[in-house]
Protein backbone atom coordinates (compact mmCIF):
# COMPACT_ATOMS: atom_id res chain seq x y z
CA UNK A 1 0.00 0.00 0.00
CA UNK A 2 1.39 3.17 -0.83
CA UNK A 3 -0.32 5.46 1.46
CA UNK A 4 -0.32 9.15 0.81
CA UNK A 5 1.08 11.66 3.48
CA UNK A 6 -1.76 13.23 5.56
CA UNK A 7 -0.72 16.64 6.68
CA UNK A 8 -2.28 20.02 8.51
CA UNK A 9 -0.71 23.43 7.94
CA UNK A 10 -1.53 26.32 10.23
CA UNK A 11 -4.92 24.42 11.69
CA UNK A 12 -7.78 26.31 13.76
CA UNK A 13 -11.01 25.01 14.67
CA UNK A 14 -13.31 26.42 16.48
CA UNK A 15 -16.58 24.78 18.32
CA UNK A 16 -19.79 27.55 19.28
CA UNK A 17 -17.88 30.61 18.50
CA UNK A 18 -14.85 29.47 21.07
CA UNK A 19 -11.54 28.78 19.50
CA UNK A 20 -9.94 25.18 20.40
CA UNK A 21 -6.91 25.20 19.12
CA UNK A 22 -4.81 27.17 16.37
CA UNK A 23 -1.79 26.98 14.58
CA UNK A 24 -1.61 22.78 14.55
CA UNK A 25 1.03 21.87 12.25
CA UNK A 26 1.77 18.10 11.82
CA UNK A 27 2.38 14.91 9.80
CA UNK A 28 0.82 11.60 9.18
CA UNK A 29 3.51 9.97 7.27
CA UNK A 30 3.10 6.13 5.50
CA UNK A 31 3.34 3.34 8.15
CA UNK A 32 2.87 5.84 11.28
CA UNK A 33 0.74 5.31 13.99
CA UNK A 34 0.28 8.66 16.18
CA UNK A 35 -1.57 9.00 19.08
CA UNK A 36 -3.41 12.31 19.47
CA UNK A 37 -3.96 12.87 23.17
CA UNK A 38 -5.51 16.30 24.78
CA UNK A 39 -7.59 17.35 27.93
CA UNK A 40 -11.88 16.68 27.49
CA UNK A 41 -13.40 19.02 25.30
CA UNK A 42 -9.44 20.20 23.91
CA UNK A 43 -11.62 19.63 20.50
CA UNK A 44 -9.56 15.53 19.55
CA UNK A 45 -12.94 14.73 18.18
CA UNK A 46 -13.15 17.63 16.31
CA UNK A 47 -9.77 17.89 14.78
CA UNK A 48 -10.49 14.43 13.42
CA UNK A 49 -13.61 14.93 11.69
CA UNK A 50 -11.80 18.18 10.00
CA UNK A 51 -9.20 15.69 8.67
CA UNK A 52 -12.05 13.38 7.41
CA UNK A 53 -13.61 16.43 5.59
CA UNK A 54 -16.50 16.25 7.69
CA UNK A 55 -15.87 19.89 8.94
CA UNK A 56 -14.43 23.29 7.85
CA UNK A 57 -11.58 24.50 9.66
CA UNK A 58 -11.57 28.20 11.05
CA UNK A 59 -7.94 28.64 9.87
CA UNK A 60 -5.33 26.61 7.67
CA UNK A 61 -5.84 23.66 5.41
CA UNK A 62 -5.56 19.98 5.64
CA UNK A 63 -3.50 18.22 2.96
CA UNK A 64 -3.14 14.34 1.54
CA UNK A 65 0.01 13.56 -0.18
CA UNK A 66 1.10 16.81 -2.28
CA UNK A 67 -2.81 18.14 -3.36
CA UNK A 68 -5.09 20.07 -0.69
CA UNK A 69 -8.05 17.73 0.84
CA UNK A 70 -11.40 17.83 -1.39
CA UNK A 71 -13.90 15.60 -2.00
CA UNK A 72 -11.85 13.26 -4.25
CA UNK A 73 -9.94 12.44 -1.30
CA UNK A 74 -12.73 11.00 0.71
CA UNK A 75 -11.93 7.71 -0.63
CA UNK A 76 -8.62 7.32 0.81
CA UNK A 77 -9.37 8.38 4.55
CA UNK A 78 -11.59 5.77 6.61
CA UNK A 79 -12.96 8.22 9.60
CA UNK A 80 -14.49 6.10 12.78
CA UNK A 81 -16.13 7.85 15.17
CA UNK A 82 -17.76 7.63 18.66
CA UNK A 83 -21.41 6.05 16.83
CA UNK A 84 -20.33 3.18 15.35
CA UNK A 85 -22.52 3.84 12.60
CA UNK A 86 -24.36 0.53 12.14
CA UNK A 87 -28.19 0.63 10.84
CA UNK A 88 -29.99 -0.90 14.64
CA UNK A 89 -32.40 -2.49 12.18
CA UNK A 90 -30.21 -4.27 9.66
CA UNK A 91 -28.60 -7.55 11.24
CA UNK A 92 -24.70 -7.30 11.43
CA UNK A 93 -23.31 -8.79 8.38
CA UNK A 94 -26.22 -6.61 6.45
CA UNK A 95 -24.93 -3.38 8.12
CA UNK A 96 -21.03 -4.24 7.81
CA UNK A 97 -21.87 -4.59 4.01
CA UNK A 98 -23.77 -1.75 3.34
CA UNK A 99 -21.23 0.37 4.72
CA UNK A 100 -18.37 -1.34 2.71
CA UNK A 101 -20.32 -0.91 -0.07
CA UNK A 102 -21.17 2.21 0.20
CA UNK A 103 -17.36 3.23 -0.01
CA UNK A 104 -16.53 0.91 -3.08
CA UNK A 105 -15.29 -1.72 -1.00
CA UNK A 106 -15.56 -5.64 -1.52
CA UNK A 107 -18.87 -6.73 0.93
CA UNK A 108 -19.17 -10.68 -0.39
CA UNK A 109 -21.09 -12.89 3.08
CA UNK A 110 -17.47 -14.45 2.99
CA UNK A 111 -15.18 -11.57 3.13
CA UNK A 112 -17.95 -9.79 5.37
CA UNK A 113 -17.54 -13.00 7.62
CA UNK A 114 -14.02 -13.12 7.55
CA UNK A 115 -13.59 -9.57 8.81
CA UNK A 116 -16.57 -9.72 11.64
CA UNK A 117 -14.14 -13.03 12.78
CA UNK A 118 -11.02 -10.92 13.12
CA UNK A 119 -13.35 -8.93 15.65
CA UNK A 120 -14.30 -12.15 17.53
CA UNK A 121 -18.17 -11.06 16.51
CA UNK A 122 -18.72 -14.00 13.31
CA UNK A 123 -21.35 -15.36 15.63
CA UNK A 124 -23.07 -12.37 15.94
CA UNK A 125 -23.34 -11.86 11.86
CA UNK A 126 -27.34 -13.05 11.34
CA UNK A 127 -28.47 -10.93 15.05
CA UNK A 128 -30.07 -7.66 14.45
CA UNK A 129 -27.69 -4.70 15.46
CA UNK A 130 -30.49 -3.40 18.41
CA UNK A 131 -29.91 -6.74 20.27
CA UNK A 132 -26.07 -6.34 20.24
CA UNK A 133 -24.08 -5.29 23.76
CA UNK A 134 -22.08 -2.02 23.35
CA UNK A 135 -19.19 -4.13 23.05
CA UNK A 136 -20.81 -6.22 20.34
CA UNK A 137 -21.26 -3.25 18.49
CA UNK A 138 -17.99 -1.76 18.63
CA UNK A 139 -16.65 -4.92 17.44
CA UNK A 140 -18.56 -4.54 14.39
CA UNK A 141 -17.91 -1.52 13.58
CA UNK A 142 -14.30 -1.69 13.91
CA UNK A 143 -14.69 -4.66 11.60
CA UNK A 144 -14.89 -2.17 9.33
CA UNK A 145 -11.00 -2.03 9.53
CA UNK A 146 -10.63 -5.66 8.85
CA UNK A 147 -12.26 -5.80 5.41
CA UNK A 148 -9.85 -6.19 2.00
CA UNK A 149 -8.59 -2.84 0.42
CA UNK A 150 -8.79 -0.69 3.36
CA UNK A 151 -8.28 3.19 2.40
CA UNK A 152 -4.49 4.15 3.66
CA UNK A 153 -5.25 6.37 6.01
CA UNK A 154 -7.20 5.41 9.00
CA UNK A 155 -8.72 8.24 11.67
CA UNK A 156 -9.96 6.64 14.46
CA UNK A 157 -11.82 7.81 17.69
CA UNK A 158 -11.47 6.15 20.55
CA UNK A 159 -11.64 2.93 19.04
CA UNK A 160 -10.77 1.03 22.29
CA UNK A 161 -13.73 2.53 24.10
CA UNK A 162 -16.04 -0.64 25.05
CA UNK A 163 -13.34 -3.15 24.35
CA UNK A 164 -12.59 -6.17 26.37
CA UNK A 165 -8.97 -7.72 26.15
CA UNK A 166 -9.54 -9.90 23.53
CA UNK A 167 -11.22 -6.73 21.62
CA UNK A 168 -8.33 -4.76 22.27
CA UNK A 169 -5.78 -7.10 21.15
CA UNK A 170 -7.91 -7.99 17.92
CA UNK A 171 -8.15 -4.16 17.09
CA UNK A 172 -4.06 -3.81 18.45
CA UNK A 173 -3.17 -6.51 15.63
CA UNK A 174 -5.06 -5.20 12.72
CA UNK A 175 -3.71 -1.56 13.27
CA UNK A 176 -0.03 -3.01 13.25
CA UNK A 177 -0.31 -4.76 10.11
CA UNK A 178 -2.11 -1.74 8.67
CA UNK A 179 1.24 0.07 9.28
CA UNK A 180 3.22 -2.64 8.41
CA UNK A 181 1.91 -2.74 4.74
CA UNK A 182 2.49 1.00 4.38
CA UNK A 183 -0.95 2.41 6.09
CA UNK A 184 -1.13 5.43 8.46
CA UNK A 185 -3.29 5.95 11.91
CA UNK A 186 -4.22 8.71 13.78
CA UNK A 187 -5.94 7.24 17.18
CA UNK A 188 -7.43 9.31 19.94
CA UNK A 189 -7.31 6.97 23.12
CA UNK A 190 -7.20 7.05 27.06
CA UNK A 191 -4.72 4.72 26.90
CA UNK A 192 -1.06 4.41 25.29
CA UNK A 193 -1.93 2.39 21.76
CA UNK A 194 1.01 -0.19 23.00
CA UNK A 195 2.06 -0.02 19.18
CA UNK A 196 5.83 -0.39 18.08
CA UNK A 197 7.00 3.32 17.09
CA UNK A 198 4.08 5.27 17.66
CA UNK A 199 4.23 8.79 18.08
CA UNK A 200 2.28 11.32 19.93
CA UNK A 201 0.45 14.34 18.52
CA UNK A 202 -0.63 16.51 21.86
CA UNK A 203 -2.99 19.09 21.44
CA UNK A 204 -2.97 20.84 24.66
CA UNK A 205 -0.04 22.18 23.36
CA UNK A 206 -1.69 24.21 20.75
CA UNK A 207 -4.58 25.05 23.12
CA UNK A 208 -5.72 28.71 22.97
CA UNK A 209 -5.75 30.77 26.02
CA UNK A 210 -9.44 29.84 28.09
CA UNK A 211 -10.10 27.09 25.45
Amino acid sequence: MQAPVLSAHGLAAERGGRLLFKGLHFTLAPGQVTWLRGRNGRGKTTLLRLLAGLATPAEGEVRLGNARWDAAARGRVLYLGHQNALAADLRVGEALAFLAALHGRPAGEEVVAAALARLGVARRRNAFVRTLSQGQRRRSALARLALPEPPPVWLLDEPFDALDTEGAEALHAIVAEHAARGGSALVTSHIVPPLPGCATLDLDEFATPGA
